[in-house]
């Protein structure tokens, strides 16, 4: 029996995975959240802690998941270093002290990005020195702490995960539109970008588990690149949801999403802004990614975009207004 302590198991990624494989009679699943308790299937042994702070745990994984972070476009740097980096520190550490499992880092296709298009990406393209923000900066530095583990890992790095339990990418686009707050971005040329979907990325997780062999990074995605505005156009669409009818220009809402970001840091404000740069970025700036390394080594995507849209329609519908 393999043993797997997933870290973030609380949250959309994590939860996703154990919920996919917790009925394999071959594997002993463990999760680690922030919160004092978890939906997950009763198979899983949860364990509530903060990794941001050194911890224990009576268990010697085999694979050790770690796809616990702050995944928010918006926050202080304390936050995200003590999310991203220290909490990898201490995963790291524990890894150190219980055998040295197989560590499996999810990182972001984010650590790539910069303010223009980006197409073709490949696992060794160049990453930094500037970041477009703090959760993109904080996640390759918790892959350079990995980089130095002594054990067996490896580095995934998703792009746009949408899906049932979704709680970052849709859910702040789905509440604009039906707030009538969501514009259509005028740009010269459509920005195109690969998605995944949370079941591939879990298929994919598992693969990076069990495969003989890995590389020490991949770029994961559904390898169907799309048409962002009109993707998110047709799931308006089949929500019944108001399609945008605010126009503006990419760089009027560039000056605005600064403008309100300088506002809420100056002003310690809670909470997000409603618009980022980085929000704004996702809308006019292509990033797409070459999938063949991650094709040769863990296979195919397991579920093609359309169908994955498809899952991701019946279980919005089936939500709470």
């Amino acid at each position: 029996m393999k043993t797997i302590l997933v870290t973030g198991a609380s949250g959309f990624v994590g939860s996703s995975f154990m919920k996919r494989f917790a009925e394999r009679s071959d594997l002993s699943l463990h999760g680690i959240g922030r919160r004092l308790d978890a939906d997950l299937p009763a198979q899983v042994v949860y364990h509530p802690l903060d990794l941001s702070q050194p911890f224990d745990l009576p268990v010697c994984p085999d694979v050790v998941i770690h796809a616990a972070a702050r995944a928010a476009p918006w926050g202080t740097r304390e936050e995200f270093e003590q999310q991203n980096i220290e909490a990898t520190r201490n995963v790291i550490e524990f890894c150190r002290t219980h055998g040295k499992p197989r560590l499996i880092y999810l990182s972001s296709s984010s650590v790539f990005y910069q303010n223009r298009h980006q197409t073709n990406l490949h696992e060794d393209s160049p990453i930094g020195p500037a970041f477009v923000n703090l959760y993109a900066e904080t996640k390759y530095a918790g892959e350079l702490l990995v980089r130095e583990y002594e054990g067996e890992k490896t580095i995934l790095r998703p792009r746009a995960v949408f899906g049932p339990g979704d709680t970052v990418l849709f859910p702040r686009i789905l509440r604009a539109a039906k707030e009538g707050k969501l514009p259509v971005f005028q740009t010269d040329t459509p920005a195109v970008g690969d998605l995944i979907y949370i079941d591939t990325l879990c298929d994919y997780m598992m693969r990076a588990c069990e495969a003989k062999k890995l590389a020490l990074a991949y770029n994961l995605t559904n390898a169907e690149p799309v048409r962002i505005t009109d993707f998110l156009l047709k799931v308006l669409r089949e929500l019944d949801l108001p399609e945008p009818k605010l126009s503006i220009s990419i760089k009027t809402a560039w000056i605005a999403a600064g403008l309100i970001e300088q506002i809420y840091s100056l002003l310690r404000m809670r909470g997000e802004p409603p618009v980022t740069r980085f929000g704004v970025s996702v809308f006019a700036y292509s990033k797409t990614f070459n999938p063949s390394r991650t094709i040769s080594d863990l296979g195919l995507p397991s579920v093609s975009v359309s169908e994955g849209l498809r899952r991701f329609i019946d279980w919005q519908k089936e939500q709470p207004c």
